[in-house]
């Protein structure tokens, strides 16, 4: 069994950078890069993030948020940031914004940014614990507390369906139809 080191670390310690060219494999027939082609550096750039906090493997849990707020077009470069705003038990949140730069012009634009939630693994594939992120700057601290609500909502709505599948549940027992000897459902008819 590997011995973690949970040591608080700051978001300094989290950040990559990753900038590539986009090329014509990366876009649609109008020349704008495929939304996918964008989530796939997002996820790497968190991923990262997240392994290099952690000091071990992460997978993807969630994709909190994904706002696309500029095309970009072949030719462009971008840039992909990407930081741990904030960690818990054994999950974080990674920060991630991307720019695309106009090479021929240098215009920059603000063209995406996301949110990633991620759990590290232990050897067997276990959630393990994560270090507590130390957030130094005003701008960290208040994307530490932005992490802290969007967990709240996350846990909220994730409670808010478990309580509705078990009314239905409920629900469902009540007003069941055709019966097998023993009380279960013919297969056919399970949904």
């Amino acid at each position: 069994m590997t011995e973690w080191d949970l040591t608080p670390k700051p978001v300094s310690a989290s950040q990559v950078t990753l900038v590539q060219l986009m090329e014509i494999t990366d876009a649609n027939i109008a020349g704008i890069v495929h939304g996918g082609v964008v989530m796939k550096l997002v996820d790497t750039a968190a991923g990262l993030a997240a392994i290099k906090h952690c000091g071990g493997l992460a997978v993807t849990a969630a994709m909190d948020e994904m706002s696309f707020l500029a095309p970009v077009h072949v030719g462009d470069t971008i840039t992909v940031r990407a930081s741990v705003n904030e960690a818990y038990t054994t999950s974080l949140e990674v920060g991630v914004r991307v720019e695309a730069e106009r090479i021929l012009t240098g215009e920059r634009v603000h063209a995406a940014s996301a949110y990633l939630v991620f759990v590290a693994l232990d050897d067997e594939g276990r959630p393990r614990p994560v270090p507590p992120v130390v957030a130094e700057s005003a701008v960290e601290r208040r994307r530490q507390r932005e992490a802290r609500i969007r967990r709240r909502k996350r846990l909220q709505h994730r409670e808010a369906i478990r309580r509705h599948r078990a009314a239905d549940a409920g629900e469902a027992e009540r007003t069941q139809g055709p019966e097998e000897p023993g009380g279960r459902m013919p297969r056919h008819l399970r949904a």
